[in-house]
């Protein structure tokens, strides 16, 4: 019976091993992922538009509309792009001033800056 009992164990062993090794957290990982719910006063500082075709996009789609924005966030100064909705595109033109809502560095809103 020892026999059988020696490698069962070393298995289980081995298993609570691997299972505690892997499901440990790396933490500078997750703080460079997480950044947090900023929001930041920014410009428009490009306006692009890939129609459908292009690289990225389908044949049958209406393309993609990005904007580009440039911000002061802390000391330094931020050039961001994100995808943007085609109401979005239309409405925020290059040099507007606006405030970027953002969660984890996703933009989440764009508020226009009066």
């Amino acid at each position: 019976m020892n026999r059988r009992l020696v490698p069962a164990l070393l298995l289980a062993a081995g298993c609570a091993a691997l299972v505690s090794c892997s499901s440990s957290p790396r933490p500078a990982t997750q703080s460079a992922a997480k950044k947090g719910f900023r929001v930041l006063e920014a410009v428009v500082t490009a306006r692009i538009y890939d129609p459908p075709g292009s690289a990225g996009t389908t044949m049958g789609g209406s393309g993609n509309w990005f904007l580009e924005f440039e911000a002061r966030d802390g000391d330094a100064t931020a050039h961001y792009r994100f995808p943007v909705t085609r109401n979005q595109y239309n409405r925020y033109q290059e040099g507007q001033r606006v405030q970027l809502v953002m969660a984890d560095n996703d933009l989440r809103d764009i508020r226009p800056v009066f």
